[in-house]
């Protein structure tokens, strides 16, 4: 930390891919020649070196986001590698928090991935700078042998992809369905990019420019448009920079003239090839035949380390093995590591820059609406902090700002014995008393302003905190802690350091009891916590777990409290029977979360349940015709109707299916909606990472659009009318006051029916959502009847008439799963007493029947279930989007498992140029576990499968289906023959687990002796 610090000479970056695409065996080379030493080259690509963890090295696949600072050219690069499952998706979202560039690795041969999508839009939502590394481009070669035409049609059509899939999210338009990948014949492909690239400044991945890499990380090779530029540039007498724009698209070399030109210049019938098939690809080709091939000219390997004075020891040209003699030339000759690196400290921003540019997504711009004058100077302040972020001020006397993206356990044995001064440290002291854990918590985050000490005074704010608010409900969301101390982080070691400035990731010990999950850090109370992180996932996989002696319950406990501070993603709740239910992304994060509890925070033997699987509660809906649907809900016929055990409350309940569009959109909008109906100052961030003007405008926006894409006939304008007027009427959502169920008002025409009082209330959410204004509000709201008493009496019954919903909407009748999609007209009447005797009379009984209000909120329950089981009641279940990989020979297995899952297979075609398939199908989530193992079984490891949740679908049976029709008595069986349906089978598995009361026969033959051995 010296005076000549220069934050310009640092980069952060994180390594983003499909599972398997090279991330890991990339980071392996780049360590191997800037890592000081710590990996020997000749292991970089089979050591695995960021795969530190045994269950990573055990399965091969990255599981957490690890740091190593590397030292290039006098320039600083920490290096963040990201796991690709799934699964593990979490940790991409920390890692690229604290980046400021991503390196986006394809496969050349699979192409663009599900996942390839998700660290894309990644990326662009946290405002990183991208380059592109195509790696495995050998596979080309060895594996498919294609022609040097047909690898650069293939490379060119995996660039344009992946440009077309951030010039979406760059318009705001990111195809929601992963499934719609643009692909077409390789000689299609061509022709249209050549107009494309005449024209495509405002593409993001461009060869010509730099900033894509194409690479074979095995083999320890790379290399940029420019490095070839320089090679050709004295050979063609031409410049590196313009010979740079011309290697790549189409742009032809003419030998005679020495031109080059484009494709218009070309004589007729030419054959020559692009500039980059004939300079670049060919020689590869070349080297690639002369080592490999049996009977390949050796001359040019010699010519080739000849021309380039490349220093090769003969005992390496000399080997057997003709693989190990290409990769100790070809990494000689282009060397993966300068290849990357260089492109990393060009293209991508030092955290000055980048933190200018992406400030407006860490630390959004706040609107004050009350600013009073004891406020001022917080928020002066608060702007200076913001401020010093922006320019990545790295002055001693500059607050110090910090963000904490996760927490990581360590073992406490393997912390640094030698402090910074080389002087022996105590790390068995921890922190907050909890030193009887073998495991130490470190906070993993990056400076954005100030510098860092050991022993320093600080901060924490959770992301809830406002500093212009004052009193306790503030202070538990800010709290003062003391810095242990900060280590630089070199994968698995981690060096000591007394301070660091801004711009760099550090290791905090002390941090512990402070943070869960993450925090920013701030050596100032007036700060504005850093925006949340966004993950493309949710914790959908959930077991209850339990000791399998009860005695270990206080370690399980304490276990489950570490996992959930060392674990990103993990949620640990109580559900309501008491169980402890542990929530995971899939089957791998459960696995490694049940190991680690069981072999590093609890060390206790576990009980696991099998998953416990969502599902909601919905009718079936009217596809025929939605308009008479909507209009019969206005009639007075087809209601449930329930009274009060004392009589003097009768509930009347209608009830509608809401359109598909609307209840996607009010599920996806849950956030939104919460600080909407709590009137909070919104801060929206659009899908780009973009401020939206206002939100509540957009929001109203697309309910409307949500509900016209309902219907196409000659009915819309009507069935928009009556929307209209159900929109104007919704007093509250559920359950939780912001799911996909509407509560509405009685229509305002609906009149009492003599002395009694119809329960009223004011349109609450269609006020927060501007569909009804406040003067239209004071209109409706006023009662026509002059019994003053009543009327109060029904005001004080508001609230149980909404707690009856909520209620009913977050427990349903078939399985007490939340309710889905549905709107209730809810009705209820109060008459009065019809005398003063009657009225004592009914005080002395109120102990018998209870209180009145909770009377009137269980009559609304039961009304609301009862509606719905009346409707042709569908339960609906989540579905996973599938994407599977698999050779042609194993079609026909992965198919069986497909069809045994109830599997609906979307789209199936052959990746050009390979033997692999790509099937995209909807697996359904209750039949999804163990999928993944059972694939691999029957096609012996051959598929591949990712599942990634992508919506609630109704099962369409109804499962409570008797036979009525002859031909279905033929076909189903009569009485008691008739076999449960799925739907009626899915039911009773979460009753009995819920321990609610099943149909089913215990006794199969109470009477009947039989004879066991005997086949019947």
């Amino acid at each position: 930390m010296d005076d000549s610090y220069d934050c310009r000479s640092i980069r952060n970056i994180c390594i983003l891919a499909h599972v398997d695409h090279g991330k890991t065996t990339l980071a392996d080379h780049l360590i191997a020649s800037s890592g000081g030493g710590v990996l020997h080259p000749k292991q970089a690509g089979r050591l695995r070196f960021m795969d530190y963890l045994d269950e990573e090295q055990r399965r091969a696949i990255t599981m957490k986001s690890s740091s190593i600072c590397l030292q290039y050219k006098g320039s600083a690069i920490n290096l963040i590698d990201s796991p690709g499952h799934m699964d593990f998706c979490s940790e991409v979202s920390t890692a690229s928090r604290l980046s400021d560039g991503g390196l986006v690795l394809v496969d050349a041969v699979e192409g663009v991935h599900i996942q390839t999508h998700a660290v894309l839009r990644q990326a662009w939502i946290e405002k990183l700078t991208p380059c592109l590394v195509l790696n495995k481009i050998d596979r080309l070669i060895v594996e498919l042998k294609l022609s040097p035409m047909e690898a650069y049609n293939r490379l060119q059509r995996i660039v344009h992809e992946v440009n077309s899939i951030v010039s979406t999210y760059k318009s705001e338009k990111y195809l929601s369905d992963v499934d719609s990948i643009l692909a077409g014949p390789a000689g299609e492909v061509s022709d249209e990019n050549q107009d494309f690239i005449e024209d495509d400044e405002e593409d993001t991945f461009q060869p010509q420019k730099g900033n894509v890499v194409f690479a074979c990380a095995l083999d320890g090779w790379g290399f940029g448009i420019c490095e070839f530029a320089e090679f050709y540039a004295s050979k063609l007498g031409a410049s590196s920079s313009s010979l740079q724009k011309a290697l790549w698209g189409p742009r032809y070399f003419i030998p005679k003239t020495k031109m080059i030109v484009g494709k218009k210049g070309l004589a007729a019938g030419s054959k020559a090839r692009p500039m980059f098939v004939q300079f670049v690809l060919e020689p590869l080709w070349q080297v690639y035949e002369a080592a490999l091939d049996v009977n390949g000219d050796k001359k040019i390997l010699e010519k080739l380390i000849k021309s380039f004075n490349l220093s090769i020891p003969p005992r390496e040209l000399q080997n057997k093995d003709p693989k190990l003699v290409l990769q100790s030339v070809m990494s000689r000759w282009l060397p993966l590591a300068d290849a990357v690196l260089s492109m990393v400290i060009k293209h991508m921003p030092d955290p000055i820059a980048a933190q200018s540019f992406r400030v407006s997504r860490l630390l959004p711009k706040r609107e004050i609406l009350d600013n009073t004058v004891g406020d001022s100077d917080v928020v002066a302040e608060a702007e200076i902090v913001r401020k010093s972020v922006e320019t990545c001020d790295s002055q001693p006397e500059s607050p110090c700002v910090a963000f904490v993206s996760k927490m990581f356990a360590v073992p406490i044995k393997m912390l640094p014995q030698r402090g910074v001064n080389g002087d022996l440290l105590n790390n068995y002291t921890e922190e907050g008393g909890s030193g009887d854990s073998d495991e130490c918590f470190l906070a993993f985050a990056r400076i954005f302003s100030g510098v860092l000490h050991a022993g320093q005074k600080v901060f924490v704010l959770s992301a809830l905190y406002d500093p212009l608010k004052s009193g306790d409900s503030v202070q538990k969301h800010i709290q003062e802690a003391e810095l242990h101390s900060l280590y630089l982080m070199m994968g698995q070691g981690l060096i000591p350091v007394a301070s660091v400035r801004a711009g760099n990731l550090v290791a905090i010990r002390g941090l512990g009891q402070h943070i869960l999950k993450s925090a920013t850090i701030s050596s100032t109370k007036n700060c504005w916590p850093f925006s949340s992180m966004t993950f493309q996932v949710s914790p959908t996989l959930k077991v209850a777990i339990e000791p399998s002696d009860p005695v270990d319950m206080a370690a399980l406990m304490k276990g489950l409290r570490l996992l959930n501070r060392a674990d990103p993603f993990v949620e640990v709740s109580v559900s309501a029977r008491g169980e402890h239910v542990l929530a995971a992304a899939g089957e791998v994060h459960l696995e490694r979360c049940i190991k680690d509890l069981k072999e590093r925070f609890a060390k206790v033997n576990l009980e696991i349940s099998p998953p416990l699987v969502s599902f909601r509660e919905t009718i079936e809906g009217e596809l025929s015709n939605p308009f008479e649907k909507l209009k019969s809900l206005t009639g007075n016929s087809n209601y449930i109707e329930r009274v009060t055990p004392n009589g003097r409350c009768t509930v009347r309940v209608h009830i509608l299916k809401l359109p598909d569009a609307l209840t996607k959109l009010l599920d996806e909008s849950s956030d939104l909606l919460e600080d909407i109906i709590a009137g909070k100052s919104i801060q929206v961030k659009t899908m780009g990472g973009q401020d939206d003007d206002n939100p509540v405008e957009s929001l109203r926006k697309r309910i409307m659009d949500a509900v016209e894409s309902e219907v196409t006939d000659g009915n819309a304008e009507k069935y928009k009318l009556l929307w209209e007027n159900l929109l104007k009427r919704i007093w509250a959502l559920g359950p939780r006051q912001v799911g996909p169920n509407m509560l509405l008002l009685p229509e305002t025409t609906t009149k009492e029916t003599g002395p009694s009082v119809i329960i009223r209330s004011s349109p609450y959410v269609s006020e927060r959502l501007g569909f009804i204004n406040s003067n239209e509000l004071e209109l409706e709201i006023n009662p026509s009847s002059t019994n003053q008493q009543l009327i109060q009496e029904s005001e004080s019954l508001r609230s149980s008439v909404l707690s009856g919903f909520q209620v009913a909407t977050s427990a349903g009748p078939l399985c007490d799963e939340p309710m889905w999609g549905l709107a209730f007209v809810i009705e209820a009447s109060i008459s009065p007493f019809e005398s003063e005797t009657e009225a004592i009379h009914q005080q002395s009984q109120s102990d018998q029947y209870g209180v009145f209000s909770g009377q009137v909120m269980t009559a609304v329950k039961e009304a609301c279930k009862a509606a719905l089981l009346q409707r042709n009641p569908r339960i609906v279940e989540g579905m996973y989007f599938c994407e599977l990989n698999t050779p042609t020979e194993y079609l026909g297995p992965m198919y069986a498992v497909l069809a045994r899952r109830r599997a609906r297979i979307l789209k199936e075609e052959m990746q050009e140029g390979s033997p692999l398939f790509t099937v995209h199908a909807y697996v359904p989530v209750a039949e999804s576990f163990g999928f993944a193992d059972e694939l691999r079984r029957w096609t012996s490891g051959a598929s591949s499968a990712l599942l990634v949740l992508s919506h609630w679908e109704a099962l369409p049976e109804d499962p409570f289906f008797v036979p009525k029709t002859e031909e279905e008595k033929e076909e189903f069986g009569d009485g008691s023959s008739v076999l449960q349906n799925t739907a009626r089978k899915l039911i009773d598995g979460v009753r009995r687990r819920k321990g609610l009361p099943v149909e089913e026969k215990v006794v199969q033959h109470a009477t009947k002796q039989r004879t066991l051995a005997r086949k019947v």
